[in-house]
């Protein structure tokens, strides 16, 4: 069962968040560590905001230690 629902973040889908700090929209699409374009708004599944979204739901808040060792919050808009 690889079918992609738009339900909860997983890989290949785009999730649109909100910076819980800046208050701004970000997009990111999920993609395996080979595809991993930040530029693009490509961030890997292992990368730690991708593993803090992934399973996440419409309205729930991820939080992620980024690589400054400052922890991230981001609510997540939607998925598609």
């Amino acid at each position: 069962d690889n079918e992609i629902t738009n339900d909860k973040v997983m890989l290949g889908v785009t999730v649109v968040v909100e910076n819980h700090a800046t208050k701004k929209d970000m997009t990111f699409k999920l993609v395996g560590t080979a595809e991993a374009d930040s530029i693009n708004g490509k961030i890997s599944d292992e990368s730690p905001v991708g593993k803090a979204l992934m399973g996440k739901k419409v309205g729930d808040v991820a939080e992620a230690i980024l690589p400054t060792g400052d922890t991230a919050k981001f609510k997540v808009i939607s998925i598609g």
